[in-house]
């Protein structure tokens, strides 16, 4: 499989924001989980809370936070996606889960800057 340029960017992306948050102490489960409701760039663990995390680059940040890009039609797919995923892997009911947005940007010295919004939206407010 090749990727283009703006993949070969994402996964990029994807790795900074990966390392950043097992430097701050979570643990990785899974990249990229697909299925035919959408795609988890990561699913990690934060002690005993699963951890669904979107990863957003954009490459100067004066063009509009990264973050702001997961929108409601996202965050629903987000949110279907994790329930699928938790359907098949048999986890139970009773698993606190997050839903964290990290959106990545460069500054002015060309500087990755690191945005993390943990449980950025509730899946009630997606019902």
């Amino acid at each position: 499989m090749t990727y283009s340029g703006t993949q070969k960017i994402g996964q990029a992306a994807e790795t900074l924001a990966l390392e950043y948050l097992k430097q701050q102490g979570l643990s990785l489960i899974t990249r990229n989980f697909n299925c035919r409701l959408g795609e988890i760039d990561l699913i990690l663990k934060d002690q005993d809370t699963l951890v669904f995390a979107e990863i957003r680059y954009r490459q100067k940040g004066s063009h509009g936070d990264a973050v702001s890009t997961v929108d409601f039609v996202k965050q629903r797919k987000l949110l279907r996606s994790a329930e699928y995923y938790l359907q098949v892997q048999n986890i139970k009911d009773n698993q606190a889960c997050r839903f964290d947005v990290l959106g990545l940007s460069l500054d002015a010295r060309e500087q990755v800057n690191i945005d993390w919004h943990k449980n950025a939206f509730e899946a009630e407010e997606l019902r």
